[in-house]
């Protein structure tokens, strides 16, 4: 038995618009880009049915550069927390992250502390002014019925 192979080509079975797009995808998306231009500049439909599909068919994001950028960020971040197999290493980073969190923790501490100190101030502030309101009020009144 032998096996039979198509006498016509793959590019025959496609159709236009299979064929087109594979061209179009070869070039990259310069090319989409500038088909979809040429639409519009043509007849403006054809060029807003470009733009359509290449948005639902996600050929208008693909390989940006977002999806390219943010893959070996996210992939160093989470490296940092991985054991480096060095023991001495190992023991100065955690110490290290150790440390750090110390500093952090205490420095939070210190910051409201002083929002503390301050919303104190602010009321003491606010309090001496109220009582010493009433103060002038009464005084001034006392002025207004002498005055008659």
């Amino acid at each position: 038995m032998t096996a039979m192979t198509s006498p016509t080509s793959p590019h025959s079975q496609q159709g236009w618009f299979s064929r087109s797009e594979a061209w179009l995808d070869r070039k990259g998306k310069g090319a989409w880009i500038a088909a979809m231009v040429l639409g519009f500049v043509f007849f403006w439909p054809i060029g807003l049915a470009l733009l359509f599909y290449m948005i639902w068919s996600k050929r208008m994001f693909n390989k940006s550069c977002r999806s390219q950028n943010r893959t070996p960020w996210a992939k160093h971040g989470m490296s940092a927390m991985k054991p480096s197999g060095n023991s001495a290493f190992d023991a100065y980073k955690e110490d290290t992250l150790r440390r750090l969190e110390q500093e952090q923790n205490d420095f939070e501490t210190f910051l409201q502390r002083l929002r503390d100190a301050k919303d104190k101030a602010e009321f003491d502030d606010f309090m001496q002014e109220r009582n010493a309101a009433p103060q002038q009020d009464v005084s001034e009144e006392d002025l207004s019925q002498k005055a008659q």
